[in-house]
């Protein structure tokens, strides 16, 4: 604790020097705050900035957001993965119109009620959207205390987590709880690097924290080992008629639920799958590899290229063409390893 009861002002006059200029903070309304955060989750600064732009462009209102088409919400997505967040998104909207009267909750524990809205997320909006004083606890700030104070709990750990919120309420600034919780982000993911690669040099809290001082920065954060991934070997089909690639949705649960999808199957053989769609080949050719990894499982996918002359298709699957896929529908980041293949036909 005693390390931590000298951060606030070296923090916070470091934060007003090197804070990253980033759309949601020069106009941090709680609605802007609110869609950045459920971006940024499991999602890198840089990746987000245009989709934060366009989602804005195309839904720059709570009232907008829950009328959206839901094809239009997942396309403005795409790229981003874990769609349910944008599922819950539209949700939390419908919430603020039905539950508050089309105005954003301001206080804490409303914030929190919203669909899709964790501890995390309700105290970073409560505190730089209406300056109060409670914590946002992510990744970066809990690799960042841990080293300040040189405590080697597990930071997976729920216990862990709900002990560095209550000690940051002790120390919390009471007039700049926002920068201090953007503070303590922004120096987790600029400076206090992960994998014992922290730029200390650069660090305003050098001085008085304990992993620097005993040369343990590689040490620290420690966190559980995660469970192996589970594997699957499928096989894509990337079936086309004349200038249109068919496509088929998944099922609204589980894995990649309600996006759309180019056909795939367990890893089998090709001919006998594609009869069992009543899909009658013109030609067929190997169309490369493909890998792509989810928080528990990962994808080896081989891909099979299908001309048709049929233009039938199983129930519920759609021909697209060039212009359809570019603006109505979602397709994964899990299948970007065949994009060009497609483009190249369309």
């Amino acid at each position: 604790m005693k390390e931590l009861e000298q951060l606030p002002i070296p923090l916070l006059l470091w934060y007003r020097e090197n804070a990253r200029v980033l759309p949601w903070r020069s106009l941090p309304t709680p609605y802007r705050v609110w869609i950045s955060e459920i971006m940024l989750q499991q999602t890198r600064v840089a990746a987000v900035l245009d989709y934060f732009t366009r989602f804005m462009d195309e839904l720059p209102t709570v009232e907008d957001l829950a009328a959206a088409d839901e094809e239009k919400l997942l396309k403005l997505w795409q790229g981003l993965g874990y769609y349910n967040r944008a599922r819950n998104l539209q949700k939390a909207a419908r919430q603020v119109l039905s539950e508050f009267g089309g105005v954003f909750p301001d206080t804490y524990e409303k914030i929190r009620r919203l669909c899709g809205v964790g501890d995390y997320t309700a105290g970073a909006i409560a505190s730089i959207a209406f300056g109060i004083p409670v914590p946002a606890v992510d990744g970066n700030v809990l690799r960042v205390v841990s080293r300040i104070t040189g405590d080697s709990s597990d930071i997976t750990s729920p216990a862990r987590k709900e002990e560095v919120a209550a000690t940051l309420v002790k120390i919390m600034p009471a007039r700049d709880p926002g920068d201090f919780n953007q503070a303590l982000m922004e120096l987790g993911a600029t400076v206090c690097l992960p994998n014992g690669a922290p730029d200390c040099a650069r660090c305003p809290a050098s001085g008085f924290c304990a992993a620097y001082l005993t040369g343990r920065t590689g040490e620290l954060p420690v966190k559980a080992p995660k469970k192996a991934r589970k594997k699957e070997t499928r096989t894509v089909f990337l079936i086309f008629h004349g200038k249109k690639a068919a496509l088929r949705r998944r099922p609204e649960k589980g894995l990649l639920a309600g996006l759309w999808e180019f056909p795939n199957e367990p890893a089998g053989k090709p001919e006998q799958i594609l009869e069992a769609w009543g899909i009658t080949p013109l030609f067929m050719e190997h169309g490369g590899t493909g890998k792509h990894i989810f928080t528990h499982i990962e994808w080896h996918m081989d891909a099979v290229v299908v001309e048709t002359a049929a233009d039938t298709l199983p129930p519920g699957w759609v021909w697209a063409d060039r212009a359809a896929l570019h603006s109505r529908y979602a397709v994964p980041n899990a299948f970007h390893s065949f994009e060009h293949i497609v483009g190249e036909r369309l």
